[in-house]
């Protein structure tokens, strides 16, 4: 545990957070567990207890950077492990939490996690975005955040719809963020986002560069997106 709490207030001073101990403690079964289940569920490819804390509990953790407000109700679309939400909630408990994941063995690990730390607020759901999205959850959130989804103009159909006008979407990207961008202008347009703020830093103790886009919800969705499954990424808007 000590390790994990070196870690965390050493990149958590670069990155101006602190943590309690109650969050260090979370922190660090939620290291043990993923360590526990990645033997037999592929949840990540790193192996250093450093790497694992840097490269997906603080990277997670920097989208509070572009969040207001924490008492808002937040889908995790694609969340894999739980990145980046898991991370967010432990540091920021009000978070009312939906965890989107459309592998059952995932869903498995994320319901086992989320009671072994007793974390409150937090729903997981086994579903693709592209049904998930024609349903009641369709604009209804006032954040939604995704990490290592797809390209962005195919996360943007597949996470735009569950969001209320005037929500926003957290996005996190490397250094290619501006040609993605660019690529993505008839999707923004057509699904109703627009990019009102980009942010850029290095990621503490690693130096890697990261760059948080927050997109606005301004117009409606049209009804027809997201289209059916496996359409958004084999025929991209």
């Amino acid at each position: 545990m000590d390790g994990v709490a070196e870690i965390l207030k050493r990149g958590g001073d670069e990155l101006g957070l602190s943590f309690s101990s109650e969050q260090i403690e979370k922190f660090s079964i939620y290291l043990e567990e993923i360590k526990r289940w990645n033997k037999r569920l592929n949840l990540t490819g790193l192996k250093k207890d450093e790497e694992i804390v840097v490269k997906h509990f603080l990277d997670s953790i920097s989208c509070a950077k572009v969040i207001e407000d924490f008492d808002s109700k937040m889908i995790d679309v694609g969340t894999g492990a739980g990145f980046p939400s898991l991370p967010l909630k432990i540091y920021q408990p009000r978070i009312r939490l939906t965890l989107l994941e459309s592998t059952r063995k995932k869903v498995t690990f994320l319901e086992y996690l989320v009671k072994a730390l007793e974390l409150k607020k937090v729903r997981v759901i086994w579903a693709r975005a592209e049904d998930r999205a024609q349903g009641e959850e369709r604009e209804s959130y006032h954040y939604v955040v995704c990490r290592a989804l797809a390209s962005l103009k195919v996360s943007l159909e597949y996470t735009l719809p569950f969001l209320k006008i005037g929500g926003y979407l957290i996005v996190q990207k490397g250094p290619k963020v501006k040609e993605e961008i660019k690529a993505s202008s008839k999707a923004l347009s057509v699904l109703g986002g627009r990019v009102e703020r980009i942010l850029h830093f290095k990621l503490p103790l690693s130096g890697d560069e990261r760059y948080l886009l927050r997109i606005e919800k301004i117009e409606a969705t049209p009804p027809g997106y997201p289209r059916r499954v496996g359409i958004p990424s084999k025929r991209p808007l």
